[in-house]
């Protein structure tokens, strides 16, 4: 697990689903009655939020075996997680590991399914995924896409600078002029952040040219089609060696190969937080 999994988090996400008592539990009385609950998921897959889930059935009170961690590769059936004892524990935690495992699971087997596709045609190209993951599961999100092998291309604003579009229009003159008074800013820019590099987004071949010429540490090459980027990859590298490019906005599984053919060193997507959960198949059984 890269990100720490607080007592607060969890113990939030129990208060959230079971503020009180579980009525049909104790309804039924059934609630100290011994059980086990076995999870396991339906299809091959990178499972993802086992490692939580385990520590949010332990806050249940449970006993807890883990036969799998974050990023293993699962076989459809095979048992990755296990709990035991009272029912009314179980009855607590099981949907909140279950969905959990479910949704991180499914974004960590869509990013390593983009990380392989990507390495068949450039081994040295990465995967990074954006900020754009659901506001407020950010770590969740960050955590399953790097279970399935990506890295992290900005965490939040704070850790890097990435001028778009949307900041050059602030900036006096026209679009293009705007990007010549970032060119221009360049060393004005190191001397404000020494530790930072600077990347900007582009969206033509010559505003590529243009930054990488001016300086810019990272070029990040926005909705480009294949044979522009390729033609833009080979132009910039043949000024500068030392640059980083990268290719953004329709990036996905299904073209990840072709994008990393052009040469480009790192992937920009969101594609792997979004689409269908993964299934994964809960039992439980009363204790003989």
């Amino acid at each position: 697990m890269h990100f720490p999994c607080s007592d607060t988090w969890l113990e939030g996400l129990l208060a959230d689903d079971c503020p009180g008592l579980d009525l049909t539990v104790e309804l039924l009385g059934i609630a100290a009655a011994s059980g086990v609950m076995r999870f396991a998921p339906k299809a091959d897959c990178t499972i993802s939020g086992v490692e939580e889930a385990g520590l949010l059935l332990r806050k249940c009170g449970l006993s807890v075996s883990r036969t799998a961690a974050n990023g293993d590769r699962l076989a459809a059936g095979r048992q990755c997680l296990e709990a035991t004892g009272p029912a009314a524990a179980l009855h607590r935690g099981w949907k909140l590991a279950q969905t959990l495992m479910e949704y991180m699971t499914g974004i960590a087997t869509r990013a390593a399914h983009m990380v392989e596709q990507a390495h068949t045609a450039n081994p040295a190209v990465r995967v990074a995924v954006t900020r754009k993951n659901f506001p407020g599961a950010k770590t969740i999100c960050l955590e399953a896409a790097m279970n399935g092998g990506a890295i992290i291309h900005r965490q939040n604003l704070s850790d890097s600078i990435l001028i778009f579009d949307q900041h050059r229009v602030f900036l006096p003159g026209e679009q293009q002029t705007s990007l010549r008074s970032v060119a221009a800013m360049m060393d004005k820019l190191r001397a404000k952040a020494p530790e930072r590099k600077v990347s900007a987004e582009v969206d033509t071949f010559d505003d590529a040219l243009l930054v990488a010429e001016a300086g810019i540490d990272i070029v990040q090459c926005e909705k480009f089609d294949c044979e522009t980027l390729a033609a833009t990859v080979g132009a910039v590298r043949a000024l500068r060696d030392d640059i980083v490019i990268l290719a953004a906005g329709g990036v996905n599984g299904g073209n990840a190969a072709q994008y990393a053919a052009t040469g480009v060193d790192v992937l920009v997507t969101s594609w792997p937080y979004f689409g269908k959960p993964a299934d994964i198949k809960v039992v439980m059984e009363k204790a003989p």
